[in-house]
C-alpha cells in the first residue's frame, strides 16, 4: 500500500482529498498543516509520495520540499489554483513530480500518483546513470593524469603506462581510479 504524507496550505481541500486517497486505496500516514515541518514529517513517517495542496505554493514551502528533495527524494505531488510560469519552474526545480492545476477530481487520483511514481523512477535512475557516468569520467581523468605521471617520470609509452598501472591495480586488489589517485598524491609529495 503506498503511504501518502499531506502537506496542507488549503483547509477547504485537505478533506476531500484525504478521502479519495483512502477511498483509493492508498495509506494517508499523516496531514501537516505547514510545509516548514516538512523535513522532520518526512523523516518520521517515512512516506512513499507526498502530496501538497496549496492555492499557491509559498517560496518556504518551495524551499522545504527542495530540501526533502535532496535528502530523501520521492515523488512529490502539488494540487494548486497558481498558474504563473515561474512558480511551476520553481515548483519543478523543487522536485514537484506532478503540477496540477484546478483541483482534483477522485476519478483522476490514482492515474495522476501512477504518473508522478513511474516519472520520478525515471528521473531517479536517469540522476543514477548521469552520477555514475560522471564518477567514470572523473576516474578516466585521474588515470590519463597518473599515465601522463608515469611516461614522463618513467618515459614509458601511454600502452605501457597504463599497462603499469593496471597491472599495480589488479595486485593489491583496488580499482584503478583509486590507484591512479594514489600515484597523484605521491607524485606531489615527492615533487
Amino acid at each position: 500500500m503506498t503511504r501518502i504524507l499531506l502537506i496542507n496550505d488549503t483547509p477547504m481541500h485537505i478533506g476531500r482529498l484525504h478521502e479519495s486517497l483512502t477511498e483509493a486505496g492508498y495509506e494517508v500516514v499523516a496531514e501537516v498543516q505547514s510545509a516548514i515541518d516538512l523535513p522532520q514529517a518526512v523523516a518520521q513517517y517515512r512516506p512513499d509520495v507526498i502530496i501538497v495542496d496549496a492555492e499557491s505554493p509559498s517560496r518556504d514551502a518551495l524551499e522545504q520540499l527542495c530540501a526533502v528533495n535532496a535528502a530523501a527524494p520521492r515523488p512529490i505531488v502539488m494540487f494548486t489554483e497558481e498558474r504563473d510560469q515561474a512558480v511551476i519552474r520553481a515548483a519543478v526545480q523543487a522536485g514537484v513530480t506532478a503540477y496540477v492545476v484546478d483541483g482534483l477530481s477522485p476519478s483522476r487520483l490514482q492515474p495522476l500518483l501512477d504518473v508522478a511514481i513511474a516519472r520520478f523512477q525515471e528521473e531517479q535512475q536517469l540522476r543514477s546513470k548521469l552520477d555514475a557516468s560522471e564518477k567514470k569520467l572523473a576516474e578516466r581523468k585521474l588515470i590519463d593524469k597518473a599515465k601522463g605521471i608515469l611516461m614522463a617520470k618513467r618515459g614509458l609509452s601511454e600502452e605501457a603506462a597504463y599497462q603499469m598501472l593496471r597491472s599495480y591495480a589488479m595486485e593489491r586488489g583496488q580499482r584503478m581510479g583509486d590507484v591512479a589517485r594514489q600515484l597523484i598524491d605521491a607524485s606531489k609529495l615527492l615533487g
